[in-house]
């Protein structure tokens, strides 16, 4: 009967000698996250309205968003949208109920970082850079700053 079961447990072992690795070669592999994965949080400063729905949405009272009323237009202006994503339980219930869809859910999975306080990111970290930044002469000329070629 010992032999038996020595001869099953090798059987075993030599059926998964046969098949093919499953591990992969993260750095120079990655998977391919699905189609419903909930990553790192895009956010589009010139659609937002300041309206702090996500905020009451979140769990956690997440999104820090701070803004001023401009009294002649009765509007709120945006001026500084942050997400500390090492706080964040990726939930997304800020995607979902954002009445502008100035919010939307990423693939990217690559957040680690040896700070945590690098994991706080700001409007300009989490998306594109606002119109009226754009339009600012000091980051214009970073930008136009042309490229030193080497060799």
């Amino acid at each position: 009967r010992a032999a038996r079961y020595i001869g099953q447990g090798f059987m075993i072992t030599l059926s998964h000698a046969n098949r093919l690795p499953v591990t992969i070669q993260y750095p120079y592999e990655k998977l391919i996250p699905s189609e419903r994965f909930r990553g790192r949080i895009h956010f589009e400063f010139d659609k937002c309205i300041a309206c702090e729905v996500c905020v009451r949405v979140c769990p956690i009272d997440l999104p820090v968003v701070d803004w001023k009323l401009q009294t002649r237009i009765r509007k709120k202006q945006l001026l500084n949208y942050s997400i500390d994503f090492g706080i964040c339980i990726f939930c997304g219930n800020c995607v979902e109920y954002c009445p502008t869809n100035c919010l939307s859910m990423t693939e990217e999975y690559e957040l680690s970082t040896y700070d945590r306080h690098e994991l706080n990111y700001n409007q300009i970290a989490l998306g594109r850079l606002p119109l009226a930044l754009i339009d600012d002469y000091t980051i214009r000329t970073i930008l136009n700053v042309p490229q030193i070629k080497n060799g």
